[in-house]
């Protein structure tokens, strides 16, 4: 489909909001980046992943033991992606270009394409959201229908029942998939990618390979391949169902919206920033231990709306956003738990299965 417009107004509701950030920083005299706490968080979760990866497959522990760190790994290397890579590839990490390139690196140690991953995510979900047939996030056709405007099976009735298991093949399907496809048609969905440099190709194969390594041969050759498939599935299950349910709980829940541009201009309804606000929700802001794991993406409409500020100061700027939201009549969606996030979601499911 054609590439969708934002509608243009003199002064943006988007202008608003950074003038009043903005204010908020020279105020309190702080970065907009990351600080110590995030960055012994992304140090605790690195070392988290090479030390139980090291003792499952060199020093493996009895079969229960080694089920329940197959299971924390995923969650570890979910929460390495919320918190380092996710803020690395939108250069909020640090103030540093070079650490932030690091951070956002991890995704190719983790078996992904940090390269695609900036172009599906940063370009195209960050700027049209929920927009279907661009926003790839809310493609997972045809096994599920996660919008109006996309055609409904017979399967889709039970939708809100199977997305538990279907989620937990998010990631395996993401690094062993998903990026290839990408990758030869250099396309993400129909939207083209950037054209790839030498350099580009070499760290997308030699990581490819690399995970390979890491992931699939040494623990088949220190295991066998029975032990390493129980364990690889766990792993790779726990992790796609975490990155799957967060990211989702953001954009497709009851109350938020999937806008379609007019037929005739190819322009959507509202400009940048209140697209954003009205196709996005947060979810459990009140908890610090749910905000630490995600890396702060239960505050996903404080991340589009700033995606190039750390994590680590939406708790703050989300009242500055809340505020200008009430005065100019904007809706902020809000759970304020996940368990009512999750129900919304499965609520949507249940109706997008049925419509």
């Amino acid at each position: 489909m054609p590439i969708p417009k934002f509608t243009s107004v003199p002064y943006s509701f988007h202008t608003e909001l950074k003038k009043r950030i903005s204010e908020y920083f020279e105020r309190v005299g702080k970065s907009t980046t990351g600080n110590f706490p995030l960055f012994l968080k992304a140090l605790i979760l690195l070392s988290g992943f090479v030390i139980i990866y090291t003792h499952l497959v060199f020093f493996t522990p009895p079969a229960v033991w080694a089920i329940l760190e197959c299971v924390l790994l995923g969650c570890v290397v979910a929460a390495i992606g919320f918190n380092v890579m996710h803020d690395g590839a939108h250069g909020s990490f640090s103030k540093s270009k070079f650490v932030n390139h690091l951070a956002a690196f991890s995704l190719n140690i983790l078996g992904g394409s940090s390269f695609i991953w900036k172009v599906q995510h940063n370009i195209i979900h960050h700027v049209y959201t929920n927009v279907d047939g661009v926003d790839h996030d809310i493609d997972i056709q045809p096994l599920m229908r996660l919008s109006e405007t996309q055609k409904k099976y017979k399967m889709h009735k039970y939708q809100h029942l199977y997305f538990w298991f279907l989620y937990s093949f998010i990631y395996i399907l993401w690094i062993f998939l998903n990026d290839y496809k990408k990758y030869f048609k250099s396309k993400v969905g129909d939207i083209p990618m950037k054209k790839m440099s030498l350099t580009d190709h070499f760290t997308f194969w030699s990581f490819k390979l690399f995970n390979a390594f890491i992931y699939v041969a040494i623990p088949i050759y220190v295991l066998g391949f029975g032990a390493w498939l129980v364990g690889f599935l766990i792993f790779t299950g726990v992790a796609g169902f975490v990155l799957g349910i967060v990211f989702q709980l953001a954009h497709t829940v009851e109350n938020t919206a999937f806008p379609v541009a007019d037929v005739q201009t190819g322009t959507l309804e509202d400009e940048w920033a209140v697209h954003q606000i009205k196709t996005t929700a947060n979810f459990a802001t009140g908890n610090k231990l749910v905000s630490w794991l995600v890396g702060g993406l239960n505050f996903q409409i404080e991340h589009h709306l700033f995606p190039k500020i750390s994590h680590v100061h939406y708790p703050a700027i989300s009242k500055i956003i809340k505020q200008a939201c009430r005065e100019y009549g904007i809706a902020y969606i809000e759970y304020s738990r996940v368990r009512y996030a999750v129900a919304s979601h499965v609520a949507y499911l249940r109706h997008m299965g049925r419509k």
